[in-house]
């Protein structure tokens, strides 16, 4: 016999719901318009909050740009606190740049990416140079959209969402105006603010969707469509400049800007009836650009919404019927939230790269049988994207009866799969060494099945070199390798005597390794291998003859690697641990002859060699720590052709670059970083760090016993900041021993 009382509650229920059904289809449905206007857009929010306050249901909602953006997330249940909340925490900025983040590359790819600082990676192909779109692919604004509305599988319809919403995007292709009205909410909202000429375009189905305010910033005729009998429009859009602020070609590309979603906008507002309400927030002086005023644009738009209560307080409910409301609408935001938690049944993957499967896989590290939250998806996004070998990675799910599928799709950069890299550096100690260097790489890709790759590096300036490096992955998943390297180096460089050059050497060597490798994590790797090495050094007026030798052994190199950055590091630690085995053999070059006969007796030489930085920082303060440890020890303690060397900035600060040389050689400093950039210029994107160094140190010959009097105490002070180019730094340091050095690094890492 069924339970009377739950069947007595279940009846209630639904009278309620029909009544409420009742009472909602008497009173006139409102619509929301909430127009382009890109970091104005926290105006949105303000004129949702007013709607709250004053008992005013939103039945549906459309978005152009910024407005879809807000109009997704308070379609999805939000409430205009939370939406507030989301908005002013999320770094929108970022959605601008598809770098990836130092610390989440590849050992191999840090190291590359420091000494080839100019961000353009050109491509190679049939004997064609080309290059990227310069267009961003949107890989980080996708995972923003995510984060703030989640990861929604794909709507048959937007009015299934716990408000009908649809996003206003402009087919590129047609210059038309496409409303999106089911699918990928995020595809849907990143499409309608596609800033054209900065994004590339969203394929959606058959269109090439960019910003909708080109054709229709401010979407009235939407909401009406959708079956609104009072619109509410909200209008964030820019006037147009006077002739004295058109003085350059930003402010006129922002004139012609200004030219398309005015006018759109216009012919929209006259679509208004007189019961219809149009709220335009004072938005004189704010940019769409600037994401630091959301709080002065929400203001504006509270004023702005407030001035409009009068005529809004005629759509309010009484509290009894706005509850209603709100319950229903939070049964929708229910039910969509029973969808995001359903498990994911089968991950497929839509692979259009030279990446296998097995790797992709094994980046995203997901599982299905497990709900998979958008944190999780971006996370993933994130490690599959760090292989640095995509142009865009995404990912999107979707209902198929009771399944739930996550579909991953990963895109090959359209400018490869050959690659030349470049950069160019400049570092002048003012009194005694300057040297520009420019280098070269050219890297040719997918040469196997796993990945192999050929890459040719040169460097012109004070040092001349050339490295070709066959670098083979020997797994699907590229954790074990083979690198077979050839170098060929010619430099000059000098002997010191209390930090004044006294010999200048001449050095010219050949070498090769041959190792085995093991990449234990993203960020860090081991190798073991064999080398051999010829060399030579010369100096007419000190040496009577030139110095040959040849040498041979084994290397154990282990490397880990999590630094922000490598010259400015707020976080992150940077260990390497390298020890050599070798066999040397020196001749001299009797007159010139170039016949050589070596010696009998060989040197055995041990060589050990530490380097460790970490940084910590809280809010705009950063601390680094650095220490370094080397040491050649030799049988009998004889004379190595191989040499340990300290000095130069924040390496021994006040002694010139390698001034001092020798068997032993330790080192530690702590590094204390102020970034002015942010702190008082109020530049995020800018960096400026004011900092100073405290560091010991010293050099010693074999022979020499190590005593803590013999150490060598330094200091400096630097101002510095992170281009495109690699590192700016100016700085000054001074020693115990009265030496001191004026440092300046342009796109150098030091």
């Amino acid at each position: 016999m069924p339970d009377i009382r739950k069947v007595t509650r279940y009846l209630a229920v639904l009278m309620a719901m029909f009544l409420f059904s009742a009472a909602t289809d008497a009173r006139p449905k409102v619509g929301l318009a909430l127009g382009g206007g890109g970091a104005k857009g926290s105006a949105h929010i303000a004129v949702l909050k007013v709607l709250e306050e004053n008992n005013i249901p939103v039945d549906y909602i459309a978005g152009t740009s910024i407005g879809a953006i807000v109009g997704g997330m308070y379609a999805t249940g939000l409430t205009a606190d939370e939406v507030k909340v989301l908005m002013f925490n999320t770094p929108w900025d970022e959605g601008y740049s598809d770098r990836i983040p130092r610390q989440d590359l590849s050992w191999r790819v840090k190291k590359q990416n420091d000494k080839f600082n100019i961000p353009i990676e050109m491509g190679l192909s049939k004997g064609k140079i080309t290059l990227p779109s310069g267009l961003l692919y949107g890989q980080q604004a996708s995972q923003l959209l995510r984060e703030v509305v989640g990861e929604h599988p794909n709507f048959e319809t937007f009015n299934n969402l716990a408000i009908p919403y649809r996003a206003v995007a402009t087919d590129l292709v047609n210059y038309k105006t496409v409303v999106i009205e089911q699918g990928d909410l995020v595809a849907a909202m990143r499409a309608s603010a596609n800033v054209p000429g900065v994004l590339a375009p969203v394929q959606l189905d058959e269109y090439l969707l960019v910003d909708g305010g080109i054709t229709n910033n401010l979407p009235i005729d939407v909401v009406r469509a959708m079956g609104a009998d009072i619109i509410i429009a909200v209008d964030i859009g820019s006037g147009l400049s006077e002739v004295e602020e058109l003085n350059s070609a930003f402010a006129v590309l922002g004139q012609l800007s200004s030219f398309l979603t005015s006018t759109n906008s216009e012919v929209q507002k006259k679509l208004l009836t007189d019961t219809d309400i149009l709220i335009v927030p004072n938005i004189e002086g704010l940019s769409m650009m600037d994401w630091g005023g959301l709080e002065e644009a929400f203001n504006r738009g509270m004023t702005a919404a407030n001035k409009q209560v009068p005529r809004l307080s005629s759509l309010s409910l009484d509290d009894e019927s706005y509850q209603q409301h709100l319950e229903l609408r939070n049964k929708r935001k229910a039910q969509l939230q029973t969808r995001l938690k359903k498990p994911v049944t089968e991950i497929r993957l839509t692979n259009n790269s030279a990446v296998s499967d097995a790797l992709i896989l094994e980046k995203l590290q997901l599982q299905a049988g497990e709900a998979i939250s958008a944190v999780d998806v971006n996370a993933a996004m994130n490690r599959l994207y760090s292989i640095n070998e995509f142009q865009r990675v995404d990912a999107h799910t979707w209902l198929q009866g009771e399944e739930k599928v996550l579909q991953v799709v990963s895109e090959e950069k359209s400018w490869g799969p050959n690659f030349i890299q470049m950069g160019i550096g400049f570092e002048d100690d003012i009194q005694n060494t300057s040297d520009l260097s420019l280098v070269l790489a050219y890297t040719l890709r997918n040469l196997t099945e796993n990945g192999g790759e050929l890459r040719l590096e040169t460097q012109l300036g004070v040092e001349r070199s050339f490295e070709t490096d066959f670098y083979l992955p020997l797994d699907e998943l590229r954790q074990f390798y083979s690198s077979s390297r050839y170098t060929y180096d010619s430099l000059e460089w000098d002997l010191f005597i209390e930090n004044t050059p006294v010999i200048p050497v001449e050095q010219k060597t050949h070498a090769i390794f041959q190792g085995l490798g093991y990449n234990f994590t993203q960020r860090g790797y081991t190798e073991v291998g064999l080398t051999a090495e010829a060399g030579r050094f010369r100096n007419k007026s000190y040496f009577e003859e030139d110095v040959h030798y040849l040498t041979y052994g084994g290397y154990f190199d282990f490397g880990f690697d999590s630094l922000d950055d490598i010259n400015f590091p707020t976080q992150g630690t940077y260990f390497t641990f390298s020890m050599l085995l070798r066999e040397e053999n020196v001749n001299e070059d009797v007159e010139d002859d170039p016949t050589l006969v070596w010696d009998d007796d060989e040197i055995l030489s041990f060589v050990v060699d530490i380097n460790w930085k970490t940084a910590a920082h809280f809010g705009n303060h950063a601390f680094v720590i650095k220490a370094s440890y080397a040491e050649i020890f030799t049988e009998r303690g004889e004379d190595s052709v191989y040499f340990t060397s300290l000095g130069g900035f924040l390496n021994l600060s006040g002694y010139h670059k390698d001034a001092l040389t020798g068997n032993k050689k330790i080192f530690s400093a702590g590094i204390y970083q102020f970034d002015l950039g942010r702190s008082f210029l109020d530049q995020a994107g800018l960096p400026v760090y004011l900092g100073v160094s405290l560091e010991t140190g010293g050099v010693w010959q074999e022979w020499q016993e190590m005593d803590e009097a013999d150490l060598i105490l330094a200091s400096s002070i630097y101002l510095g900041t992170k281009t495109m180019l690699g590192p700016i730094a100016f700085g000054y340091g001074h020693t115990s021993t009265d030496s001191q050095a004026v440092y300046f690094y342009l796109g150098k890492s030091f």
